[in-house]
């Protein structure tokens, strides 16, 4: 991966190959930005700069055997870091699984890599096996390069292990790099914060998306300007629009409102008991665009001439809302997915939660006291 085919994000590509060029690159850098706007292609991009061994003034040569090496995330002095299912489970018995997948899509999300390694309703975290696992590998000589770099992929899911980590990362074995890729740094250790560096990588920009689609050749111009406007600077969510999936969280968002609308309470007993089913990560995945509707449905309600990032099915959903729903009712409605979102995490028993989250949407939606 050079710089150069890296999606968008030329200004960050110079800021980090700047570093580099100026000998000042930190032994610990935080990539900190949205889903799907490029961190992992960055980093890939970064640390084949650094290896690269006939590299230009601004970008590696993509042709010398580091460089071949690392573009298939096969460099014996690359390691690799990210939230795995399974108590002692470690990244190394996932490595197959993370190279194919990253190949195929580096801007894979975190609930599509779950789902890909079998996670079902099991919620991913970088436990304490991987920590001591991380401690182990660094501790060695590279093999080849000058510098071992390890790509710490959500550094949110250390949870308090981080701590196992902290003197690694603030007296980090000779020419050792830490690469570390969060998208809420709010819920990392600020103790581990203090210790990096932080590079704030922005969300594409729509005209980045339309290039990169188009360059792809999956769609057209016309058509990558219309995903572009839907994907919000997320590349992942464009290449699922591009590749004309279903949006399945459409469809159970509309039917669970029009249940919830009408009341009855066998529709919305049957209706929790199934979405029990699909497990923690899909239910976390599906509150997330809960709340994106409800943040584009507001803005329609508030401001009719915007143009709202929803498709057109999911528009004219809102559309026909906007008699039903008044601000008031979109808040409520907003804090209960929110709340959702917290109970899921905590492992709340999903029939009983989302039960009760189907008569509080009733109660809101025919505006009784709640």
């Amino acid at each position: 991966m050079r710089f150069a085919t890296v999606i968008g994000q030329q200004a960050s590509a110079q800021t980090l190959s700047g570093m580099v060029d100026d000998n000042r690159l930190p032994h610990a850098l935080l990539l900190a930005g949205p889903a799907g706007s490029g961190k992992r292609s960055l980093a890939l991009a970064l640390v084949q700069y650094v290896l690269c061994t006939q590299r230009s003034e601004s970008d590696s040569c993509g042709t010398c055997d580091s460089c071949s090496k690392v573009s298939k995330l096969l460099h014996p002095d690359l390691h690799f870091s990210f939230p795995v299912v399974g108590a002692g489970m470690t990244s190394d018995k996932y490595l197959a699984q993370w190279r194919q997948h990253w190949l195929e899509n580096p801007h894979l999300d975190l609930n599509q890599w779950l789902q890909l390694i079998g996670a079902e309703n099991k919620q991913g975290n970088i436990n304490k096996d991987e920590c001591l696992n991380i401690i182990r590998k660094l501790s060695l000589k590279s093999f080849e390069a000058p510098v071992k770099t390890l790509i710490l992929w959500l550094p949110e899911y250390l949870g308090n292990e981080g701590n196992r980590l902290l003197k690694l990362i603030e007296e980090p074995p000779p020419q050792t790099q830490f690469i570390l890729l969060a998208e809420n740094t709010d819920l990392i250790l600020q103790t581990i914060l203090s210790r990096c560096q932080l590079v704030k990588i922005p969300a594409l920009r729509d005209e980045e998306v339309v290039a990169g689609l188009v360059q792809k050749g999956l769609c057209s111009p016309s058509q990558a300007e219309g995903i572009a406007h839907l994907a919000n600077g997320d590349f992942n969510e464009a290449l699922q629009l591009a590749a004309n999936k279903e949006n399945d969280n459409a469809v159970l968002l509309l039917d669970w409102l029009r249940k919830c609308y009408k009341g009855s309470g066998p529709e919305m007993l049957k209706w929790s008991e199934k979405f029990a089913g699909i497990g923690r990560e899909n239910q976390k995945h599906f509150l997330q665009y809960a709340l994106h509707f409800l943040r584009e449905f507001l803005l329609l309600k508030v401001a009719s001439d915007r143009a709202i990032r929803l498709r057109a099915e999911e528009a004219q959903t809102a559309h026909n809302l906007l008699k039903v729903l008044d601000v008031p009712q979109i808040e409520r409605m907003a804090a209960l997915f929110n709340d959702c979102y917290q109970y899921v995490e905590r492992n709340a028993n999903p029939k009983i939660l989302f039960l009760d989250a189907s008569i509080q949407l009733h109660k809101t939606m025919k505006r009784w006291d709640v």
